[in-house]
């Protein structure tokens, strides 16, 4: 089974708070907000961004997050390094971490197990 496109952007900020506004100026709507400086915007149909406030002495990362619809029926391929197998999240979903040939470390998110 291969991923089927870009689930998510995953955002570090300094300042969730302006971030977010920068991606509501481009039509986002803000779905969700919690109480610990992140949040969920979306912009129709397409992948959505989560911000996420990190500390002044972490840099700022982004994330692209691919989708898988069955992480059971996920088979990785020989030229795929794994660095973390599918695994639970606190926010509902299953999670995978791999890196490419250049270094890049990549998420692949799938629903969680019903």
């Amino acid at each position: 089974m291969a991923t089927e496109g870009i689930e998510a952007v995953f955002l570090t900020t300094h300042n969730w708070g302006k971030e977010a506004k920068f991606f509501q100026s481009l039509g986002f709507e803000l779905e969700f907000a919690t109480d610990h400086n992140s949040a969920l915007l979306r912009n129709g149909e397409g992948a959505y961004v989560f911000i996420a406030e990190v500390p002044e002495d972490q840099e700022p990362q982004t994330r692209l997050v691919l989708r898988v619809p069955d992480a059971d029926a996920f088979t990785p391929g020989p030229d795929l390094e794994v660095i973390k197998p599918f695994e639970d999240t606190h926010y509902g979903t299953r999670e995978m971490t791999v890196r490419d040939p250049d270094g890049r470390v990549w998420s692949l998110q799938a629903p969680a197990k019903s």
